[in-house]
């Protein structure tokens, strides 16, 4: 597995700050806090100017935050203690700046009033960590590829459950402990079990309803490895091909999805594939039934740019990891949402999610 690119970071991050018109920025993102220092302690902000970086946090960090900068060559000092003196340290660290950023995506308005007491003059910027993040180095995508691996193995290894009148709870919970058991650290989100009228819920929670023969299956769930995350959905029909209405659905959304992956590439607009995947299923009576994004960038975060939805701006580039998951919800009848997360390439993309799209279970 390749390393990852740490140590380049910093400087990237700082050739951004004249556009965002500060001379330094204070990141309390915990997830932009790794990113840039290696650091995944549950408590940190980093403070980095034009010549420096301070990383601060309490005691219980000491050892790891030491062990986890070095490991990722992050040239970043360090400052331990109480809230304080992690406070002073911020101060002394930018006193020669006179413009600070904050991440105004991620500080409370408290936050921004005892910032502004401890650095005076602070400004908003948003996304500016976030838009290094979009493109992922080879050591990510290798983190992710490995997180999807570990989640296409355990769920054919609990496939098998949906037929055997098993809850919707307890096929979430073998699911997740397959993949702990495969070598995931964690889920990358709370998985998705829904099953019959739930699966036209595209959130709902897993409940103790058991799953019939007959109806269909909503299955999205990842795996976490090493910080990084996968997210793949497969919809499932429980004892056979599905029929009726929903073998429509089925049909429908299949094709939305795969002319969605097929027009994924580098210099492709966001925003133009959803409107690939969307124009499917509108033509088939469903514009309405199709109530989220096509999908969205994963990474250390299951949730992050860039957006492939209407509202996405972005243009793609290669290496950056994306899914395409459309959907269609009837309420009474069922839902479908089939998702992969793929990598960016520059004539089209590379899926990392790879378990079969075969209906039948």
């Amino acid at each position: 597995m390749k390393p990852l690119d740490v140590a380049s970071r910093l400087d990237r991050l700082r050739a951004r700050l004249h556009d965002a018109g500060v001379d330094a920025l204070i990141v309390t993102n915990l997830a932009n806090v790794r990113y840039l220092t290696g650091f995944t302690g549950s408590a940190g902000v980093l403070a980095v100017s034009a010549d420096a970086a301070v990383l601060t946090t309490d005691g219980r960090y000491r050892t790891q935050s030491a062990e986890q900068v070095a490991e990722a060559g992050a040239s970043v000092d360090i400052a331990i203690g109480p809230l304080k003196a992690q406070r002073d340290a911020v101060r002394a660290s930018l006193s020669g700046a006179s413009r600070v950023g904050l991440e105004a995506d991620h500080v409370t308005w408290s936050d921004q009033r005892l910032w502004a007491e401890i650095v005076h003059t602070v400004l908003p910027t948003s996304g500016e960590v976030e838009a290094l993040r979009e493109v992922k180095d080879e050591g990510e995508i290798d983190r992710m590829a490995r997180a999807a691996a570990i989640a296409d193995a355990a769920l054919e290894e609990v496939r098998g459950m949906l037929g055997e009148g098993v809850t919707e709870a307890a096929f979430a919970l073998a699911l997740d402990t397959a993949m702990r058991r495969g070598g995931a650290e964690s889920t990358a989100f709370e998985t998705i079990v829904a099953s019959g009228p739930n699966s036209a819920k595209p959130h709902h929670h897993p409940s103790d309803r058991r799953i019939c023969e007959g109806e269909p299956v909503v299955v999205d769930f990842g795996a976490t490895f090493e910080g990084y995350r996968s997210d793949m959905t497969r919809t499932f029909f429980v004892g056979g091909e599905p029929h009726g209405e929903i073998a429509r659905v089925f049909d429908v959304v299949q094709e939305s999805q795969a002319r969605g992956v097929a027009s994924v590439a580098a210099g492709v607009a966001a925003k133009a594939v959803d409107d690939v995947c969307r124009n499917v299923i509108a033509e088939a009576g469903w514009a309405d039934r199709f109530e989220h994004g096509t999908g969205h960038g994963v990474g250390l975060d299951i949730h992050e740019a860039p957006t492939v939805s209407q509202l996405g701006t972005a243009t793609l580039a290669a290496r950056m990891i994306v899914t395409v998951e459309p959907g269609v919800y009837l309420p009474g009848t069922g839902g479908v949402r089939i998702e992969d997360t793929l990598v960016v390439t520059e004539g089209g993309s590379r899926p990392l999610t790879n378990f079969t799209k075969a209906v039948a279970a």
